[in-house]
């Protein structure tokens, strides 16, 4: 029985669409390997295979594409799944890398001193966390360390800790910052190798790897991730990481919270290398999601959804939180 044609979807409780979320991300990898197309309900904080006609049936898993939502469109939890499962969805043999960046409705993430506590609203700030949750390592550059001092953990939402992973390629940090010191997760620091002592193998309590200097040194960050069982990366900030990221075609999503406030002249978001026409710059298929006051633009960095979204089909504006 096809998604479309279930008469009664599943009703959510109000806090069941997260531990769903969590469960279909645990499950995954699992999925893949099984190679069937099989339906599931959750049950406490499993998933458990359900037969597809079965109206409990809450999602899908389809080999090659990963996770399908069973809810109905006007489920309340139906626009939670669909911004959420595509990083649920990433497995060892289909790894995802996300970039997100908060901006004011001017484009920029920071005062010209620095200041970007907070930019965003608070319900952007929760989902910042779900995607750490969500993703087995999170990316943040040497300006965002140094301008915020994050912990980057998921305090706001259950889940676990991701990997926390400091790209800070001209070791411009001291391991004087809290991240370095907390404990409070996994954490890696990478720099140029050259910017490493013979036999250096640590900043602070984090594990410091080198990697080339130059543009190759992004995809080796990338390979050493993937390398260490990190199929979900997300680059949390700052504008010249995911910028860098972006710009190497090594992004498969890019997220784009922009808030109601106008800070004048600050720091940027992202910044490319300009194009003479319009026709030639990057125009992604997207979809639209209400935060609070925020608006998120969930965009997928892939061709084919960019020449659709191009012939002229906008999206409607979504409330998740």
């Amino acid at each position: 029985m096809s998604p479309e044609s279930i008469s009664s979807p599943p009703a959510l409780a109000a806090d069941a669409a997260w531990p769903l979320l969590l469960a279909a991300s645990a499950m995954a990898g699992a999925a893949e390997r099984d190679g069937r197309a099989r339906s599931f309900s959750l049950h406490g904080a499993e998933l458990r295979p359900v037969s597809d006609d079965r109206d409990e049936a809450m999602l899908e898993w389809r080999p090659g594409a990963g996770w399908h939502s069973r809810l109905a469109a006007d489920n309340p939890h139906a626009h939670l799944l669909e911004l959420y499962l595509p990083m649920c969805s990433a497995t060892a043999a289909r790894p995802v890398t996300v970039g997100h960046l908060g901006q004011s409705l001017d484009g920029f993430i920071a005062t010209h001193s620095g200041d970007s506590q907070f930019v965003t609203g608070g319900a952007n700030i929760v989902h910042l966390h779900r995607m750490r949750a969500l993703c087995d390592a999170v990316v943040v550059g040497a300006g965002t360390v140094a301008a915020d001092d994050p912990q980057l953990t998921t305090r706001h939402v259950a889940g676990p800790h991701p990997l926390r992973v400091i790209f800070d390629p001209g070791r411009r940090l001291t391991p004087t910052f809290k991240i370095f010191t907390d404990q409070a997760a996994p954490t890696l620091y990478v720099c140029e190798q050259s910017r490493l002592a013979a036999g250096e193998t640590r900043a602070g309590d984090a594990v410091a790897v080198g990697i080339a200097e130059g543009p190759g040194g992004l995809a080796e960050l990338l390979t050493l991730l993937r390398a260490r069982g990190c199929a979900r990366v997300f680059v949390e900030g700052g504008g010249v990481t995911v910028s860098a990221f972006l710009a190497a075609n090594l992004l498969d999503r890019l997220q784009i919270a922009i808030a109601p406030v106008l800070i004048g002249n600050g720091r940027p978001a992202i910044r490319l290398a300009p194009q003479a026409r319009l026709r030639d710059c990057l125009r992604p298929g997207y979809k639209v999601f209400r935060m609070g006051g925020d608006v998120l633009f969930d965009c997928e960095l892939d061709s084919q959804t960019n020449t659709e979204q191009a012939a002229g089909r906008p999206q409607a504006v979504t409330r998740v939180i």
